[in-house]
């Protein structure tokens, strides 16, 4: 791809007209929009304005975009551009995630400032979308390092403070020992952190939390409001929120150890405490750290754990260990009395810490059981089985049945066993029934330089004190040692040390920054007014939220999504919003995905580093670009730097142009899918944008003056036209509404070839519905293609001063959406034989008339009866002879 020549267009049947030349259109158009600020929009809209507020998932500024940015910001271009010729008053507006690790780790790598390296990758990225002619409203720009955007940050988390919604605690936390940072539960993955891959560690630490859980349940009932996003988002984010309804039980100490008389268990599950085989806890519990005080084994078995990863998903994968304690707790029901192991199953951060184990009904269960010996009892029958002979072997039961083995349980099915277990259980004073949540509180500590300070301020006598708000914002210092491993704001010489605010005394800035997900939380209200002197300015936001159209990447459905609806409750809580969800429609698009290529050394090769051809068998090969060397052709996956199945859109778009790189990016799936990046499919693309130019400047000669040629006559060609022309209208518009943009191309496709097949057809009316045509054509496409929309419409319209940008949109004559016409297919004995047009409304005797005096037709009766005429109305007529 570094050729930077447009391809030439192959030798065909019409000679090429003048060509479209990109390079000097793209520029120019984008320079007049900016010119005519077609995009902006003020802060706070007038009131009757219909507002439409379009907004993309803000990028990393990694310093080049990828496909993935060129199909996001397409996707929201096309929205934006379209419900701009609507009428409505849109926002749309671009920013820079710029916090983070990357940044560091380019200072610690490179010896380049975080904020140097950062800044500059943004301006390479501006560069680069600005040549994508998006309809951005850059005045609006603004990145999260900037101190005026963080230092807002920082009065946020001052207010939630006040709110109750900031805490510090110590608690056990995700530690990622090559970042040397907390991590949140969600970017743990598969035990590793989501950045650096380590396996992650447990490890004791006072960090500052964000009470996400206090609207756990408004969180996941609101879901249901959200009748615009994708149900998958939704489901993910309702199991993360995790509502489950059992019991808290507790278990007593046989003999009280270190001051502890009982353990505390919450289940979902108390329909099976007659089966219970023994009780587990977290390595983090006290009873855990109890028995580690007095046995060595204990301790080295709570380590052990401590090394393993945290997620869900790994302690479901991992062996199932433990360790006999030797405390035992008696059944609240029985008496009985059984043993409490340490297990690394076992959470600290779910439910209370400790389980009790039903290995029958729990396939985790039945495998600790199994492994250490541990007793199986069934205490669920299923339907139909014999209560005298049904047993658990190697799999757990988990379905519906009845209570047995059970005492005062027997006989009832489980929703009814559940409910008395929890009655007996509070009239004992053993328990009670309650609402679980697997959500846990947001830890948003983290032990690095790049990130917003967190602006509170440690004094040995007044605690912890907030940063007064005329101090803010509180900046990173510039001149920072990254040479030392650990947070260089611990290191930093002065910075950290200041005098108390509320006493005077020495004291000491928090040196924790915060998580970048705060940053990405609520910049989508900050873009309302973002030059603000305070975090949002309520006329504006109230105006503009919530956002009406959302668009990126499903990966996201959890950490930024949640995170983002929990944020915007809590500024409502203190006074800066005055609602809940922050987006109103959610569109998620799929991956970019290319082809890979192994090179016979087992090297990763880049697309550029190969080429192809035809085997013997007509098969197709590739070999190493400039050799023979053979390239084996992988799978076509989504695109990756790890496996350099990537496209620089940099490139494409020097050697074929922006719009090209836009109709293809919307031409190939339905934008929710994934899509396959083909040369060949990009090559079709740019085909089409100089068809469509040399259409226009083609028919220039023979079009009547703008506005001056009659539509109406008797003429079939131009009635056809309109026809196709005004269907068109509907079809694209419909398309688009429903953000199938892929449609919305097949539309446009027709419509040219409709454009085309009329071309030589030289009456007024046809040439008045050629100009017409031309005309939609241009305005159609305006949304996926917009340079070469004004291109074309400044030639068919060389007076006019409006931009396409600044056009309503086209409204479809209803009047030419009704067919005077319909084909038909004709078959003989069940075989396609002619296809006939016949008029709307016809006789079933005029229909068969015409079929029958088609010569094919003829031929295939070949003289013989017509036994049976069949007419299935607008579709066929079949003959029987």
């Amino acid at each position: 791809m570094n050729d930077s020549t447009a391809p030439q267009d192959k030798p065909g049947q019409d000679a090429p007209s003048p060509r479209y030349d990109f390079r000097a259109a793209e520029p120019r158009w984008q320079a007049e929009w900016d010119a005519r600020a077609c995009f902006a929009v003020p802060d706070v809209p007038p009131a009757d304005a219909r507002k439409y507020y379009v907004l993309e998932m803000f990028p990393y500024p990694s310093g080049k975009i990828h496909m993935g940015h060129v199909r996001n910001y397409t996707l929201g271009d096309v929205v934006a551009r379209y419900k701009r010729a609507r009428g409505h008053l849109v926002m749309h507006p671009m920013g820079w995630d710029a916090f983070g690790l990357p940044a560091e780790n380019a200072a610690r790598e490179r010896g380049v400032h975080p904020a140097a390296w950062t800044y500059a990758n943004i301006a390479n990225m501006r560069d680069e979308l600005k040549r994508m002619g998006l309809s951005l409203e850059w005045a609006r720009e603004f990145a999260t390092c900037d101190p005026e955007y963080y230092g807002q940050q920082q009065k946020l988390l001052l207010d939630f403070w006040k709110a109750g919604l900031v805490e510090r605690r110590e608690s056990w936390v995700n530690w990622d020992p090559v970042d040397n940072t907390v991590l949140a539960n969600e970017q743990v993955i598969d035990g590793r952190g989501w950045r650096s891959g380590a396996v992650v560690e447990k490890k004791k630490l006072a960090q500052w939390v964000l009470a996400i859980t206090k609207y756990a349940p408004d969180l996941l009932e609101a879901l249901s409001t959200l009748d615009r996003w994708p149900e998958r988002v939704k489901l993910m984010q309702s199991n993360w929120i995790g509502r489950s309804e059992g019991a808290r039980v507790r278990f007593a100490l046989s003999a009280t150890v270190d001051g502890i008389d009982d353990v505390e268990v919450f289940t979902t599950r108390p329909d099976t405490l007659f089966g219970m085989s023994f009780l587990a806890v977290a390595a983090e519990h006290p009873i855990a750290a109890a028995a580690a005080a007095r046995d060595a084994k204990a301790a080295e078995f709570i380590a052990e754990c401590r090394s393993m990863g945290t997620s869900e998903a790994v302690i479901e994968q991992a062996e199932k260990k433990g360790h006999d304690t030797g405390i035992r707790v008696k059944h609240p029901f029985t008496g009985a009395e059984y043993p409490v192991w340490i297990a690394n199953f076992v959470l600290m951060e779910y439910g209370t810490g400790a389980i009790f184990g039903c290995p029958a009904h729990d396939q985790r269960d039945l495998d600790f059981a199994r492994k250490y010996g541990l007793s199986v009892t069934p205490v669920v029958l299923p339907k139909g089985a014999d209560a005298a002979t049904f047993a658990v072997a190697d799999e757990a039961f988990t379905d519906d049945g009845t209570a047995f083995n059970s005492g005062f349980l027997d006989g009832l099915d489980v929703a009814a066993a559940k409910r008395a277990a929890i009655d007996a259980l509070e009239k004992q004073q053993a328990g009670t029934g309650v609402v679980n949540w697997r959500l846990r509180d947001w830890g948003v500590s983290r032990q690095r330089y790049w990130g917003c300070p967190i602006p509170f301020i440690h004094c040995d006598d007044c605690g912890v004190v907030p940063v007064p708000d005329a101090e803010l914002p509180v900046r990173l210092p510039e001149d920072v040692d990254f040479a030392k491993p650990g947070n260089p704001l611990d290191t930093h010489p002065t910075w950290k040390h200041v005098a108390c605010p509320s006493c005077g005394k020495p004291a000491r800035r928090e040196t924790d920054t915060c998580d970048t997900f705060v940053d990405s939380s609520w910049y989508f209200a900050r873009f309302c007014s973002p030059r603000a002197d305070q975090p949002v300015t309520r006329a504006a936001v109230d105006a503009w939220l919530p956002v009406d159209q959302y668009i990126g990447g499903i990966e996201h459905a959890i950490l930024h999504l949640l995170y983002s609806r929990f944020f915007t409750r809590a500024m409502s809580a203190s006074g800066h919003l005055s609602l809940a969800e922050p987006f109103a429609g959610l569109f998620t698009q799929g991956m970019v995905q290319h082809e890979s290529y192994k090179s016979a050394d087992g090297r990763w090769l880049y697309p550029e580093e190969v080429e192809f051809g035809t085997a013997a068998d007509g098969s197709r090969i590739a070999t190493l670009k400039g050799g023979n060397a053979p390239v084996t052709i992988g799978r076509v996956e989504a695109m990756s730097k790890s496996k350099r199945n990537t496209v620089d859109p940099g490139a494409i778009i020097a050697r074929y142009g922006a719009d090209t790189a836009r109709w293809f990016i919307l031409s190939d799936n339905p934008p929710e899918r994934d899509m396959e990046w083909t040369e060949s499919g990009v090559a079709g693309a740019y085909r089409f944008t100089q068809r469509v130019f040399r259409m226009v400047e083609a028919a220039l000669p023979s079009l009547p003056a703008p506005d001056g040629g009659a539509h109406d006559g008797v003429d079939r060609a131009a009635k056809d036209l309109r026809r196709a022309t005004h269907r068109a209208i509907a079809a694209v518009t419909e398309a688009l509404e429903t953000f199938a943009f892929n449609v919305a191309v097949a539309r446009l496709y027709e419509f040219a070839n409709a454009i085309e097949a009329a071309r030589n057809e030289a009456s007024p009316a046809a040439a008045a519905a050629r100009r017409e045509a031309l005309e939609m054509l241009s305005r159609l496409s305006a949304p996926m293609m917009p340079h070469l929309a004004e291109e074309c419409w400044s030639m068919l319209r060389p007076g006019d001063a409006r931009l396409v940008a600044q056009l309503p949109w086209p409204q479809a004559d209803s009047s030419l959406l009704v067919a005077e016409s319909v084909k038909l297919a004709v078959q003989v004995l069940g075989k396609l034989r002619a296809t006939i047009e016949v008029a709307v409304g016809a006789s079933e005797e005029s229909i068969f008339a015409a079929a029958e005096a088609e010569e094919n037709v003829q031929r295939a009766i070949a003289g013989k009866p017509i036994r049976k005429r069949i007419h299935v109305p607008g579709r066929v007529v079949n003959l029987v002879v």
